[in-house]
């Protein structure tokens, strides 16, 4: 295959995976609507004098998965899960606590494109510079002191765990690396590369580049060997699973369309490829392949360009409430660190000491972070997060910021090593009984 793998790395950088300011501007218009729909629902409830109140609130959907890819228009969609306790909606049906949604939602939204509007599994609030929220509602209704069962609000309200494609989607990330990640925006920026095109939504190209994708150390052959496995696994058989529940995501005659789209555009698009494998391929056929298969200029410019260096920084931070449900009222854990220098010339200190000290953190030294003190019983489950920031870390590209499940040995501790400057944070959480009950954080200052 001819290796364009520099240029297709480019590519994808710089037009397919979305700015990280762009996505903190996306999750900032989230929190801003998620305010405005609490304020609305706040006014309701003092009209009506009911007790509507959001209790979990969790982002769903490509923003939530760091898959969302750049998109011409600007039309970028934000999926959220709204949650409701079942004893304070009661006997409310799925319809009519849409439709109070709704009516919270028109009391504080201006600037429509159009109003808020309740659709079969969401409400729905479109704005007039192209971007839209979806609010899933849901109910939880409590099985005991520390576990719920959620139902989903679409004709009627059905069971449904508004966290499980982001839990499925972290373990296939954890097995299978940043390569689906990427294979999967990759896919996204061929399926809306013309604007006439309908095809398959985000959630069945997930499920099925994760079935699909495999080893290799070039991006450009990760992603033909993927979209060849697909093409060939949709030859004959066209059926998709929910991942996490093992139901038909193909439920009507469009989605059936769409899935025969995808299997008649990959044949057609693929067979373009085929001069990839040409032993005569020269680097302008091999552009004008991809400029053909995903139909963005870059191609037409890097023709008679040469590469230049650029660094893109991925930044996938994960948030404990998209994973688990976070206890109203959750306990504080207090962290600390054991600071030990590297070299032996300097006595261990306390990370507590030097933040109080307002110092700084010397590069080179092991962090041992523990939890000094948390008041939940056993059993449970620790979770940590590593947080990096600053230019250093862009530059690295070492943002870091997964959730990660502490090893069962040593469970209250984990180790680190101050490599490089900026204010970085580490955050601890306790699970118990799937509820995040306790959360830590210390600030990691290193310079």
């Amino acid at each position: 295959m001819f290796d364009l793998s520099k240029e297709f790395k480019k590519f994808y950088d710089t037009k397919v995976k979305l700015p990280q300011n762009d996505i903190s501007s996306l999750r900032e218009k989230k929190r801003i609507n998620i305010e405005r729909l609490e304020d609305g629902l706040e006014e309701y409830n003092n009209e009506n004098k009911t007790e509507y109140k959001i209790v979990e609130k969790i982002e769903q959907g490509s923003v939530a998965m760091a898959t969302v890819i750049q998109n011409d228009s600007n039309d970028y969609d934000i999926d959220v899960a709204i949650v409701f306790d079942e004893e304070k909606i009661k006997s409310i049906g799925a319809i009519a606590m849409k439709n109070i949604v709704v009516d919270a939602l028109k009391r504080k939204c201006t600037n429509f494109k159009k109003e808020p509007e309740a659709k079969t599994n969401c409400v729905r609030i479109e704005y007039s510079d192209n971007y839209h929220i979806d609010f899933a509602i849901y109910r939880r209704i409590k099985i005991n002191s520390d576990e719920y069962k959620y139902e989903h609000a679409g004709s009627e309200w059905r069971e449904r765990n508004p966290r499980a494609i982001n839990n499925w989607f972290k373990e296939e990330i954890n097995s299978k690396g940043d390569k689906l990640r990427n294979t999967i925006r990759l896919s996204k920026a061929f399926c809306k590369s013309r604007r006439s095109w309908n095809m398959p939504g985000g959630l069945i190209q997930t499920v099925l580049c994760s079935e699909q994708v495999e080893n290799k150390d070039r991006l450009d052959e990760i992603f033909y060997n993927c979209i060849v496995k697909i093409k060939n696994r949709l030859q004959y058989n066209k059926e998709v699973y929910n991942p996490t529940n093992n139901q038909s995501l193909i439920m009507t005659e469009e989605h059936k369309d769409k899935m025969n789209n995808l299997y008649n555009r990959l044949c057609t698009y693929i067979e373009k490829l085929s001069i990839l494998f040409d032993e005569e391929c020269t680097r302008q056929k091999a552009c004008d392949a991809w400029y053909d298969f995903f139909n963005n200029d870059f191609w037409i410019s890097e023709v008679n360009e040469n590469m230049e260096n650029h660094s893109v920084c991925e930044d996938n931070e994960e948030y404990i409430d998209n994973l688990f449900p976070l206890q109203n009222n959750y306990k504080l854990i207090k962290l600390d660190c054991r600071l030990t220098d590297s070299n032996q010339k300097m006595p261990d200190r306390l990370l507590s000491k030097i933040l109080l000290n307002n110092e700084k953190i010397k590069i080179g030294y092991s962090l041992d972070f523990y939890i000094e003190n948390v008041n939940v019983s056993r059993p449970y489950e620790v979770y940590w997060k590593i947080k990096n920031n600053g230019e250093e870390a862009i530059r690295l590209n070492d943002l870091r910021g997964e959730i990660i499940k502490s090893r069962e040995t040593n469970e209250h501790q984990h180790v680190e090593y101050a490599k490089f400057k900026g204010n970085h944070y580490v955050e601890c959480y306790i699970i118990k009984n799937n509820v995040c009950v306790a959360i830590g954080r210390i600030n990691v200052p290193i310079g």
